[in-house]
């Protein structure tokens, strides 16, 4: 990907906002900071349901008053494993049945999955690999106890 230099003018009170928000984020540029923000705000506007946050994973995807888009995403894809002859709505149904997470929501992580497939298969991804240490680390620990 090629980056375009642009010349963006801000006024004193949102330039005053990106300075203080690089400064509570080491390591960020007010053009690093700038690129990022205005991405998600556009994503926002494709996607209303959709809001970021940070965490412990990083900056992410989050539905409003809801989950992270991931969370939901894994809980459809182990829903349509656990019932490959359900349809899309019943699919739907149960995950939303088993999250809590209203329908409405669902569609709306599904929509942001369908448009940033990669980022948030990456995330799924490395939620199962986090697991998966856990639950390596906690198997060592309970047989060094067992002896």
């Amino acid at each position: 990907m090629t980056v375009a230099p642009s010349s963006v003018r801000f006024d004193p009170a949102v330039l005053s906002r990106l300075n203080a928000y690089v400064a509570a984020h080491p390591g960020t540029s007010v053009s690093a900071a700038s690129n990022r923000l205005v991405d998600e705000a556009l994503r926002s506007q494709e996607h209303p349901l959709i809001v970021f946050r940070d965490g412990p994973a990083g900056r992410r995807a989050r539905l409003v008053g809801g989950p992270d888009v991931w969370q939901v995403i894994r809980a459809v894809r182990s829903a349509r494993q656990a019932e490959p002859r359900f349809t899309a709505g019943e699919v739907l149904a149960l995950v939303s049945d088993s999250t809590g997470v209203s329908g409405p929501l669902v569609q709306a992580a599904i929509a942001y999955w369908a448009a940033f497939t990669t980022e948030i298969d990456a995330l799924i991804a490395h939620a199962a690999e986090e697991e998966s240490q856990g639950r390596r680390r906690w198997e060592r620990e309970h047989g060094l106890l067992a002896q």
